[in-house]
């Protein structure tokens, strides 16, 4: 039974479906770049380690529930569910995994998601098949896909490979089935909903704003998320990660 399928199946049994009452809003947070500014890139597209972890303890000390894609069920169960993600795959996203291991307890387990593009796993900046694996199989990260070369969906005319290419190699790295896919640079369209629900369960934009259940077709495939910046402050965040 290929993974998909597996996943699909196993929601039915816990009882996932269109008709369950979710959390009333769900966050979903999208950062890139986990570590001190130096000069290079967009800086509004780093956070500081200092500014990550303080962000993460908030969560902690706060009641909040990090779950991942494979977890989703569960919004439906828990006070304060939140989805934290990562797109790209930069190397310094081992620093949200060294956070998450002192931040750690007995009554909380951090969790995130990484979208890595699969043709650049291994480049110099960012994380190799060896990092995917360590992180996949920490309890604390799910991989999932980014594409295989990050180009603007919309446009492309090798959609399917993006897609399907992608999710292949990154089970065959992680063993794991992939299940998400994040569109690049947030943009999608009815096209690429409907060549990538052939494929996966979830589809994520950069359409800010928390997800708030209102049952229409395929709003799985088109979920928003908030940019968390280099800029942003911890009381901008604390609205940012609003439940009710």
């Amino acid at each position: 039974m290929k993974p998909l399928i597996i996943v699909m199946v196993t929601w039915m049994v816990l009882g996932f479906s269109d008709a369950a009452i979710a959390a009333e809003r769900v966050p979903i947070l999208v950062y890139h770049s986990i570590a001190d500014f130096a000069g290079h890139g967009q800086k509004e597209l780093y956070v500081t380690p200092a500014h990550f972890e303080m962000q993460m303890r908030y969560l902690r000390d706060n009641g909040y529930t990090m779950l991942t894609f494979e977890s989703w069920q569960e919004t439906e169960h828990v006070q304060k569910p939140i989805l934290v993600t990562f797109d790209d795959g930069y190397k310094n996203n081992i620093n949200a995994y060294k956070i998450f291991q002192r931040l750690k307890t007995d009554k909380f387990l951090p969790a995130a998601t990484i979208f890595a593009i699969s043709d650049f796993i291994g480049w110099t900046n960012r994380l190799t098949a060896g990092d995917l694996k360590v992180l996949g199989n920490s309890g604390m990260f799910s991989i999932q896909s980014h594409t295989v070369t990050h180009p603007d969906l919309t446009k492309a005319a090798n959609l399917e490979d993006e897609l399907k290419l992608s999710k292949q190699k990154i089970e065959n790295i992680t063993g794991k089935p992939v299940i998400a896919i994040s569109y690049p640079y947030g943009n999608t369209n009815h096209r690429v909903i409907q060549q990538a629900k052939e494929y996966y369960l979830f589809g994520l934009t950069t359409t800010p704003g928390p997800f708030i259940k209102k049952g229409l077709k395929e709003e799985y495939l088109q979920l928003p998320r908030t940019y968390i910046k280099y800029s942003t402050s911890l009381d901008e965040f604390k609205k940012i990660v609003q439940t009710e």
